[in-house]
């Protein structure tokens, strides 16, 4: 590609430069004739020998040298038998295109023509010279001068197109195959520490992404590491579920027994446990399917939000002696179109941490209101708020977490389920004064 390019761009500067070329061609020749005929002039009677004469018209290489003055025409030199002439030009009209289109007319026509040349003389304005002249020789040294020029033209190319690929090679096309070899081997081995790329501090496009794919390979690495120890989880989390259901089963057989009680109280708290112990063991059952990465699609039905409210505020374990205050501020009569086991684990896991964080004072208030076709819920708490690592990693499971050693599942866990049911979660706000989740519900 240089090298056509060179050539292209030799090509452009080659078309005036043999024009100006034949032009400095034929004004040497009138110098020449011009010298010859002022070494005329100074001889006596102008006259000279027929040897002088044909030596002089050889030197200058013309056929005749006519002297025009203000209103005279002298001939100083000429052959015995001059000859036709076939073209005429003026050398005053230096124009660029009509250069350009005599130049290319000599190559195209070939030698043979004899050809007038008329050429004003410096500093003598009312006089010029007509020296006739061969084209051949003319034709020649054009034909010498393109060819030197070819040449020329194609050595500057080679070299330096041999210069350009070897600064392309060692610029861009090293460090490129650093960036294939890089990620073919970490394509093969992604595990394998040795196969990162390490970037070479250049600061344009291909630094930028050598730094881009150097913090690809680094993060992928540490979320495959993360990804093998929660196959490892929940490969333990599985049989812990498997042993856990064979538990709460037992759990459930002794709830039935308890349901047979004639006491008031047991008969006002089984009816809850039994709830709390059937929702565990679906969990479990579900917990153990197969490939299971991901939730079951929610099915949705009309239910009362307020007294669903009401059962979390038990399971979350608040009792009347601690210091927070639950105030559960949902509507009566408003109702959600929703999946309600699956929306009583979004709210447990969203006041379930706004009690961690309050640790053993505060107040946590519930409001929901209706907003054209959708429902907003919002879960406000008086805590501490959240840290900024919290809030950067919000929603991220093993990331999240608000407290130390948490998981930062439950949020996790909320977001996944709202996200299913075609709504979504935000922070409203979070500082000193507190926190507010909002939920927006579509009907």
């Amino acid at each position: 590609m240089t090298l056509v390019f060179v050539m292209l761009a030799e090509v452009l500067i080659f078309v005036p430069s043999i024009a100006f070329f034949r032009l400095n061609y034929l004004i040497k020749k009138t110098e020449f004739a011009h010298l010859a005929t002022l070494s005329l002039l100074a001889s006596p009677d102008n006259m000279v020998s027929e040897e002088l004469r044909e030596e002089l018209l050889f030197r200058v290489g013309a056929r005749s040298v006519v002297l025009h003055g203000a209103n005279s025409r002298l001939l100083i030199l000429s052959e015995n038998m001059p000859p036709a002439i076939d073209a005429e030009f003026d050398l005053a009209n230096q124009s660029p295109l009509p250069l350009i289109e005599h130049a290319f007319m000599s190559l195209m026509v070939g030698p043979g023509r004899i050809i007038r040349i008329i050429s004003p003389i410096e500093n003598e304005p009312n006089s010029s010279l007509e020296v006739v002249i061969d084209e051949a020789p003319l034709i020649d040294a054009m034909y010498d001068y393109a060819w030197n020029i070819f040449w020329l033209s194609l050595i500057i190319s080679t070299l330096t197109a041999i210069l350009v690929y070897l600064t392309l090679h060692w610029l861009m096309v090293r460090p490129m195959r650093r960036l294939s070899e890089s990620m073919i081997a970490f394509r093969r081995a992604p595990e394998d520490i040795s196969t990162g790329l390490v970037p070479s501090g250049r600061r344009d496009e291909i630094g930028v992404a050598e730094r881009e794919l150097e913090i690809m390979q680094t993060r992928l690495r540490a979320a495959l590491k993360q990804k093998q120890h929660l196959v490892a989880l929940g490969t333990a989390v599985t049989k812990i579920s498997h042993d856990l259901r064979n538990i709460l089963s037992t759990s459930q057989i002794v709830s039935d027994s308890l349901s047979e009680v004639k006491d008031p109280k047991v008969q006002k708290v089984v009816p809850r446990l039994m709830t709390s112990i059937d929702r565990a063991i679906d969990l479990c059952t579900q917990t153990l399917k197969y490939g299971r990465a991901d939730e079951q699609e929610p099915r949705k039905e009309r239910f009362l939000l307020e007294p669903l409210v009401n059962e979390v505020k038990t399971s979350v374990g608040l009792k009347e002696s601690n210091g927070i205050v639950w105030r559960n501020r949902i509507p009566a009569g408003l109702m959600l179109n929703a999946d309600r086991d699956q929306f009583y684990r979004i709210l447990l896991n969203l006041c379930r941490n706004a009690v961690q964080a309050m640790e053993e004072e505060g107040t946590i208030d519930i409001h929901a209101l209706r907003a054209g076709s959708r429902t907003l819920i919002r879960i406000c708490d008086s805590g501490p708020g959240l840290h900024a690592k919290a809030r950067e990693h919000l929603f991220e499971p093993f990331s999240g977490s608000a407290r130390a050693g948490g998981t930062g599942l439950g949020l996790s866990i909320a977001r996944e389920l709202i996200v299913a049911h075609g709504g979504e979660i935000t922070l409203e706000r979070t500082g000193s004064s507190g926190t507010i989740f909002c939920i927006e519900l579509p009907d």
